[in-house]
């Protein structure tokens, strides 16, 4: 028997790869149907809140269609008993061609096999000019 640890380490990998093909069904089963998503940004002080799988997925799939290009590169996932820390670098255009390339991480809490909390930090890095690509770490 797998230990939940090494369950819930599979899931993060399995919900980047969701995140990267754009693919809201596969990002959304790995939630829970009251699935909380505290954004990077927003008016209150986790970013913006918000609660339940359709509002989760709408915002998701909003971010895909506003940067298609959009992409986690996943650079570390740590597991402790119900929560998680996943590691990554950010890229998109954004809809007026600038270039977004940001450290990020997001803190997650489980309940039991699916992820129940998601709280997104990004880099405050300017977006650069579209030709520009920066590879330091």
């Amino acid at each position: 028997m797998r230990n939940i640890n090494t369950i819930r380490q599979e899931l993060l990998e399995t919900l980047f790869a969701a995140f990267n093909r754009h693919d809201g069904a596969g990002v959304m089963a790995c939630m829970t149907e009251d699935i909380v998503f505290d954004t990077a940004a927003g008016p209150d002080i986790c970013g913006r809140r918000l609660a339940g799988a359709s509002a989760v997925r709408a915002a998701f799939e909003a971010t895909w269609t506003g940067m298609p290009d959009v992409s986690w590169e996943c650079t570390r996932h740590t597991v402790f008993g119900d929560r998680a820390v996943s590691e990554w670098i950010f890229r998109a255009t954004s809809p007026d061609g600038a270039r977004i390339e940001v450290e990020g991480c997001d803190l997650f809490g489980f309940r039991g096999e699916r992820i129940c909390t998601k709280s997104a930090f990004r880099k405050d890095r300017p977006a650069q000019p579209a030709a520009q690509r920066s590879d330091a770490r």
